[in-house]
């Protein structure tokens, strides 16, 4: 192997002279040249665009890609600068399946039908992923990606280079100082006797010496702060070019938004059709298949504490029927003023809707707020006994939320 041996012997010198130089100023026994407020806010700002544009780029590859081998697979093709093979996206994969699940079971039986249309509909709802997931690499992740690979290296090799600049000017700073303490004292204590002519001449010699070195070394101050000053010009215009960058990364985040938007707009708008096709094939054949019953979609129905009557924006169910038989039942039977809470089996009830009375032996409610409720024998299953403090009367079950 071929290589410069004095190159090689030089460079670790630069090396340790440098690692020396940066524990002194550490410890506070060597002079560091400060860079202005300027850049130093400047350098501090660009470095908070890389850790956040960093994270961000890793995370929405998380977001558009969650599998970590596929996400490996994907990086080692852009490094080889190959093309990436398409691949199918889940929804494409679980419509095919059902499509070659219908042709096992028949066509033209009730399940292979509706397999046949929910299978076309995920390939659809497919589709629509793979499209959003090119749009969003092209127009999202590529510039973050070009940033961090280009602009940032660019600018992170500009800044290791200021960095070895001011190095050089400090320790040509302190050679400087070094020679002109060595020349004062030089002249204001020579090392001569007057009885011996010969040492005024080694005496004068030393003095031109160290006036020899302190101009040489004023010398490499004046190169090393001018190298410095461009450098310095240098990594300040690529640093104000961050502003750029967010600009464009700007206008790039706009994109991400409306390819997000669309696509969940495909997914919105096939579900819809998907559930017309349902519904008109299906007909009533499958009851309740898409609407709750209304003797229990009010009501709690599992530990997620979640139900459709407390969604936002919906609509107070309709006030229950009240069937002939119970109600006779409880004509003649019930009277509300006189019904005692059992000793078990009262529980606590969130108030979904705002209810009117329609009698004294009903409870108005208001929405939000907590009653308990307990039922009695006789009494319609679509009705409870609710209590509020002092006052007592029948409540829809439809209208609250149970509590555990």
């Amino acid at each position: 192997m071929d290589f410069n041996v004095k190159k090689l012997a030089s460079d670790a010198g630069v090396f340790f002279t440098r690692a020396v130089q940066f524990t002194e100023e550490k410890l506070g026994q060597a002079e560091k040249t400060e860079l202005d407020a300027h850049l130093e806010n400047l350098i501090a700002r660009a470095d908070c665009t890389k850790n956040w544009t960093e994270k961000i780029f890793r995370q929405t590859e998380i977001l558009l890609q969650p599998n970590p081998s596929a996400r490996i697979e994907e990086f080692f093709y852009e490094k080889l600068d190959k093309k990436i093979p398409m691949r199918t996206t889940n929804g494409e994969l679980l419509g095919q399946y059902m499509l070659d699940a219908a042709k096992d079971f028949g066509p033209g039986t009730p399940y292979g039908s509706t397999l046949i249309t929910v299978g076309e509909y995920q390939k659809k709802l497919g589709g629509a992923e793979r499209d959003f997931l090119q749009t969003s690499a092209i127009n999202f992740l590529t510039p973050l990606r070009n940033f961090l690979e280009g602009d940032w290296r660019t600018i992170s090799k500009e800044r290791r280079l200021l960095e070895n600049r001011r190095l050089d000017l400090d320790v040509c700073k302190a050679r400087l100082k070094k020679a002109k303490l060595a020349e004062a004292k030089a002249a204001a204590a020579p090392d001569f006797q007057e009885t011996r002519p010969r040492n005024y001449v080694l005496s004068a010699s030393a003095s031109a010496l160290w006036s020899e070195e302190v101009d040489k070394a004023e010398h490499e101050l004046r190169v090393a702060q001018t190298e410095f000053d461009r450098q310095a010009e240098v990594t300040r215009l690529l640093l104000e070019g961050i502003s750029s960058t967010h600009v464009n990364h700007l206008r790039c985040l706009h994109e991400f938004v409306e390819a997000q938007a669309t696509y969940y707009a495909q997914c919105h708008k096939h579900m819809q059709e998907l559930q017309k096709e349902l519904r008109s094939a299906n007909g009533d054949s499958i009851p309740n298949a898409f609407t709750g019953s209304p003797s229990t979609s009010g009501v709690l129905a599992g530990p997620s504490g979640l139900s459709n009557s407390s969604l936002p924006g919906a609509s107070p169910p309709a006030r229950p029927p009240v069937s002939s038989g119970h109600s006779g039942l409880e004509a003649s039977t019930l009277k509300i003023e006189e019904v005692q809470p059992p000793a078990t089996g009262t529980r606590k009830a969130k108030v979904l809707y705002d209810y009117d009375a329609a009698d004294t032996s009903e409870l108005s409610l208001l929405a939000d707020e907590l009653i308990t409720v307990y039922t009695v024998p006789g009494m319609d299953p679509d009705w409870l006994v609710g209590e509020r403090g002092n006052q007592k009367g029948k409540v829809p079950v439809t209208y609250l939320e149970l509590l555990s």
